[in-house]
């Protein structure tokens, strides 16, 4: 690519035209024709008017062949279903694919309304593109929302402003769908919940029909491709302001800024205007007036003289050659800028065999050389690029990590790579430019067909080679970043919704050496014990053992969670055989062993540093690698997702996209959790759909000022949580009544019904002027305040009161009930949806202190050891995923190394059925059955296969 760079002084205007998207033409018609379209029309009618006006005009102004005017008929018949480009920056995380799926066209790149074309088109930019090679990730999202069982197409009562405020030239909802592949009608939805302020939990859970049964992912990628287009909108705008100001700003130009859908658009449009950057041969050649005679060759070669247009006075026309030279510029513009050219050269390359190509770089070859001082790292970093120092591949059958690996040694300039496109392309290419697309439409003298070959191959070489080049890179890269991003979110939310260990004392431990090992105690609240440091490794581990035995017995302590650091497979040997010698009898003592990732860092973070004032940090490692076993969630949520050691890639990836994404991922997993409002740290609160660190910060005042919460309603009280907070919030905490019991205990107060200190001191103008004090027992469930009169109005069609939630009578007479009269019709009768009445049957059935984690993976408890010496070629053991890459899955198999299932390896007939959809379809926390392949002791790699995956 970087060659390619280099072959015109003039490439320089044409790089905004590495337009990344993906259109989705065969999408958007299934769309049509699978969604709910009675719903869509009315919302999308008027939008739709100027498309017409804006499919006329192309043709005619882009081929000036009269002859050819049925064919542009049907040009504009077939422009009219054709896609838009989706946006590269946010292709959908959702759904992971095993590989990547190229198809057809990539036209749409490259708008062919620029103003520099022959008679001021920028109309010729339509809504619709050409169609483009696709990765095809939405096609699954979209089915999902399509085949949900429930899903019907269901509008909000109020009107959505999108189109208003965005003021472009395409209907907003319709582009969403398209670059998105979800429904009209849920995108529709999607927008008006975003304007009223809904989070994305909130949506998932309590708004399903109207987001069609979708998930979290999916829905977050609609919401970052509104973003998307909203800032597309705003960039137009300032783009028309700075052209307007500098008094180049035309209704053709504002008419070609207002159809971009895309970033990339815009820019393609605004290079030849930039202040500073370099006038085209093209542009000029139109100063100069060649642009009549530019026409002229092509609509009536038999009419035109070149020689009158010669001056010998001035630069660019003083002679023939350079009047034939500035004509072919301009046509070979003209070329580069017609979308029929760009499709049908981008066919051409669907049908051959594109391969990238990587290569070490001149740069490095040179410091490879034998060098002293600072040089002799250079050779160890080309060795870790051996796979790629001379690799090809077709761009279909690319992996992700081999794309973002290839991309890597790029930008450290030990690679270099090119996209390789066939010469045949170009003949074939040139053939039908001269015969058919740009053919004269009359007798055009030899002369005259050379100075248009020329031009088509100039344009060729200098334009739609390099703009074909990017698009493929920039494509690739956008589907690997998507793939590794996903890989991130799969494998956080996986690591955060591991089962808690429950009602054990446990001991943390920090191993080491020569500092020693840091010991915590907890307790089954994650309560801090005692701390102590041991050193197990010299020559007094003796007396180091008595001492652990002492406070494992004083404190009733049977289990042990060890930090994989360094020192780990000593210290887990240490342990061992003191359990085999029944060292801590009579407790039966078993240990695990736990990813330490990130404690060093949140030992010194300001988090911590709060939360245990007076203790030295290596102490504070011991206590959060204890406390990840007792509850994965409340300790991993303190520290950077990014320092939790899950995925690959992390650096080469859209770094603003991946802390969207994790963050998402961890409000999901904290309101879907659900937390007690009154036992909660501050840094888990935050993390609450609807709350902020503000919003945390007050609760926890209120709190320390009146108590403990006795209803969902008293969070109403609460200064700075309003309507709206109140509403994304309330349904993911829960109240219970046994956490307010202890804490009214121990403030020395017995009766919890009597009046709470804040009774008289309610906010004026939040409507509370009627807020209980009493316990809900509803207020322990999933289920929505907006709901709570539907659920009586049920327990009471059905004979259950609120005293049996959670019991074997009540699940019974639900289940009898829903049987006989069916979900459908006992949501009619209570004037509800079926959906909200799910959900209230869930939270009536779910026993108290239900917690979705529970069918979750625990950690693996043990009380012996083995080694790689123990394992052979063939031998079944069973282990837990530890991490996942885009290349394969890491388990742990008790040896003190992980091995790698490699990708391969991982295939759907091994897999659970509701795995099979995702890339490698396995994450951190599972539990695996694997086939021993290979012990390399050299390199100290355990290669494993996958036999099954153990639930």
């Amino acid at each position: 690519m970087g060659q390619q760079k280099g072959d015109s002084e003039e490439l320089e205007e044409w790089l905004p035209n590495s337009n990344e998207g993906k259109p989705k033409g065969r999408r958007q018609r299934g769309t049509d024709e699978t969604g709910e379209k009675k719903k869509v029309t009315k919302r999308v009618a008027k939008p739709k008017e100027p498309k017409p006006k804006a499919e006329r005009k192309p043709r005619a102004a882009r081929v000036p062949k009269v002859k050819k005017e049925k064919t542009n008929t049907k040009q504009q018949t077939e422009d009219a279903v054709l896609p838009k480009p989706e946006l590269q920056q946010y292709v959908a995380v959702k759904e992971e694919r095993l590989s990547i799926n190229l198809s057809s066209n990539n036209a749409g790149d490259m708008p062919d309304e620029c103003p520099s074309s022959s008679q001021h088109v920028p109309k010729v930019k339509k809504e619709e593109p050409d169609d483009s090679f696709t990765f095809d990730e939405p096609a699954q999202k979209k089915q999902k929302t399509t085949n949900s069982a429930q899903g019907r197409p269901i509008k909000l009562k109020s009107g959505n402003s999108c189109v208003e405020d965005l003021q472009m030239n395409w209907d907003p909802i319709q582009v969403l769908a398209e670059k998105s592949g979800v429904e009209q009608w849920v995108c529709a939805n999607i927008v008006q919940l975003f304007q009223e302020e809904n989070t994305i939990p909130f949506m998932v859970r309590y708004r399903k029909e109207l987001i069609n049964h979708m998930d979290a992912d999916a829905v977050r990628d609609v919401q970052l491709t509104l973003e998307e287009l909203r800032s597309v909108a705003k960039k137009s705008r300032s783009v028309s302001q700075t052209l307007k100001k500098e008094g180049v700003l035309t209704s053709e130009l504002e008419m070609a800024l207002k159809n971009c859908t895309t970033a990339d658009e815009i820019d393609h449009v605004y290079a030849p205007y930039k202040k500073g950057s370099k006038l085209s041969k093209a542009r000029r050649a139109k100063e100069l007036g060649l642009e009549p005679a530019a026409l002229a060759l092509l609509q009536e070669p038999q009419k035109l003289d070149l020689q009158s247009s010669i001056q010998p006075n001035t630069k660019g026309l003083s002679t023939l050659d350079e009047v034939a030279t500035g004509v072919q510029e301009i046509l070979a513009d003209m070329i580069a800028k017609d979308k029929e050219t760009l499709t049908y050269v981008q066919s051409l390359c669907d049908r051959s065999s594109v391969t990238v190509h990587s290569s070490v770089s001149k740069t490095a070859l040179k410091e490879q050389q034998p060098q002293q001082g600072n040089q002799k790292s250079k050779p160890k970093d080309i060795a870790k690029f051996s796979l790629y120092t001379d690799f090809t591949c077709d761009v279909q059958r690319i992996q992700h990590h081999q794309t973002l690996a290839i991309n890597r040694g790029e930008n450290l300039k030990i690679l270099t790579v090119k996209v390789n496109i066939p010469d045949r392309v170009k003949n074939d290419f040139c053939r039908w430019c001269i015969n058919v697309r740009w053919r004269p439409q009359g007798f055009a003298r030899p002369e005259l067909m050379t100075i248009l070959k020329n031009a088509v191959e100039d344009s060729y070489k200098r334009f739609i080679l390099p703009f074909l080049s990017r698009g493929y890179r920039s494509k690739l890269t956008a589907s690997a970043e998507k793939e590794s991003i996903a890989m991130f979110v799969r494998n956080l939310r996986q690591r955060l919704l591991m089962c808690p260990v429950r009602g054990k004392v446990i001991m943390g431990v920090d191993p080491g050496f020569h500092h020693g090992c840091k010991i915590a105690i907890l307790s089954p609240t994650s309560q801090i014990l005692h701390t102590d440091v041991v050193y197990l490794h010299g020559p007094a581990k003796h007396k180091e053992a008595e001492k652990l035995r002492h406070l494992m017995f004083k404190h009733s302590c049977p289990t042990i969670v060890i930090g994989n650091g360094k020192a780990c497979r000593e210290t887990e040997a240490f342990f061992t055989d003191l359990i085999k010698q029944r060292f801590f009898k009579p407790l039966d003592v078993s240990y695990c062993i736990t990813d330490e990732a990130g404690a060093s860092i949140y030992s010194v973070s300001p988090e911590a540093v709060k939360e245990m004032p007076d203790m030295d940090p290596n102490l504070r490692s011991a206590v959060s690698i204890g406390r990840r076993v007792q509850d994965p969630l409340a300790e991993l949520i303190k520290i950077d997702p990014k320092h939790i050691g899950i995925g690959t890639y992390q650096h080469d990836v859209s770094q603003s996209l991946l802390r969207a994404a994790l963050d998402g991922v961890v409000q999901e997993c904290v309101s879907f959790v659900g937390v007690d409002i009154n036992i909660c740290s501050e840094t888990l609160m935050r993390h609450i759909a609807g709350l902020n660190a503000g919003r945390a910060r007050s609760i926890m005042e209120w709190k320390e000022k009146n108590g403990p919460f006795l209803n969902r309603e008293q969070l109403k009280l609460v200064k700075g949580l309003g309507p709206k907070s109140f509403q994304q919030c309330a349904g993911f905490i829960r109240i219970n009544p046994e956490t307010v019991r202890s804490s009214v205990c121990s403030g020395g107060n017995d009766d919890l019904k009597a009046p709470l200190k804040q009774t008289a001191e309610k906010k004026k103008g939040k409507g509370s002027g009627s807020i209980s004090n009493q316990f809900n027992p509803l207020d322990q469930t999933c289920i929505h305040p907006e709901s709570y009169s539907i659920a009586l109005r049920f327990l009471s069609q059905i004979g259950g009161s609120l005293d049996q939630m959670g019991s074997a009578g009540l699940r019974q007479g639900i289940e009898s009930s829903l049987k006989s009269r069916g979900l459908d019709v006992l949501a009619k009768s209570l004037d509800t949806t079926p959906e909200t009445l799910q959900l209230i049957v869930d939270g009536l059935t779910q026993p108290p202190g239900f917690d979705i984690r529970q069918d979750f993976e625990q950690a693996d408890f043990k009380r012996e050891i083995v080694s790689m010496n123990d394992l052979h070629d063939g031998m079944v053991v069973t282990g837990r995923v530890t991490n996942t890459a885009l290349f394969g899955a890491f388990v742990d198999i008790g040896v003190g190394r992980s091995g790698l299932i490699p990708k391969r390896f991982i295939t759907p007939d091994k897999l659970p059925v509701d795995q099979r959809q995702r890339s490698l379809a396995l994450g951190p926390g599972e539990r695996v059955e694997v086939r021993v392949i290979n012990v390399d002791h050299q390199r100290n790699r355990i290669t494993l296969d996958l036999i099954r995956v153990l639930r």
